[in-house]
């Protein structure tokens, strides 16, 4: 008897073809769209008719952001989240997404977790100490993506992160970066030291461990800054 050949699918047309239909039917927010390889924003969708920071499109940024990278989603999250563009008016180039779990004055100790989009920074400043307390001390610790932290030390050449024209001219005071990567984590080296983060090219997810937060006692390098 002769033996038919069994016809094998072409399983990769298959696979094409539903990834395909994935990317039409799942489509993109207003303010970003996500896949596995980026992230991409439009600062113009960021702002109102009148030129004010709408507050609602970057939680919106940010929630794509926790999406693309898994983080769990809970109850409250989005209504307690803290967003803000530092009244500079480039969001996507400077600002910063914070969720603070736990900020205990008595036992000076506070918890959050910190929200970077792609090349996004963190905004120089320093903590002083105030009516409530010494100046406050911290560490960072990467959960998903990657951060670029800088601090006091001797200055890195040929850093990652571009300072945006935004950000006194595309200037700061401290130039030594530490990589971070997901697991990885650093410390503020002393009281008062001036520091800043810029986001990875997928951003960055970042828990805040530190001592009692004052906003009495934040101070920017730039005086331009509106905070909080």
């Amino acid at each position: 008897m002769r033996k038919t050949k069994e016809r094998i699918p072409d399983v990769t047309k298959y696979l094409s073809l539903m990834l395909v239909c994935i990317a039409l039917t799942q489509g993109c927010s207003p303010h970003s769209c996500a896949d596995k390889q980026n992230l991409v924003f439009d600062n113009a969708s960021f702002y109102n008719a009148d030129g004010t920071f709408n507050v609602e499109a970057g939680k919106d940024a940010y929630m794509a952001l926790m999406e693309h990278h898994g983080y769990p989603v809970f109850d409250g999250l989005r209504e307690g989240l803290w967003v803000s563009d530092y009244g500079l008016g480039q969001f996507t180039k400077l600002g910063l997404g914070a969720y603070t779990f736990i900020n205990d004055q008595e036992g000076w100790y506070m918890g959050q977790d910190l929200y970077l989009l792609p090349g996004q920074m963190l905004p120089e400043h320093y903590h002083l100490s105030t009516k409530n307390g010494p100046a406050k001390m911290e560490g960072w610790h990467v959960r998903h993506g990657m951060s670029y932290v800088y601090g006091e030390g001797k200055p890195t050449k040929n850093i990652k992160a571009v300072v945006p024209k935004c950000h006194q001219n595309g200037t700061v005071s401290v130039w030594h970066e530490t990589i971070l990567r997901e697991g990885q984590r650093t410390t503020l080296n002393r009281e008062t030291a001036r520091h800043w983060q810029f986001g990875g090219p997928e951003g960055a997810v970042i828990s805040e461990y530190a001592t009692f937060h004052d906003n009495d006692g934040v101070r920017h390098s730039d005086p331009e800054i509106v905070f909080p």
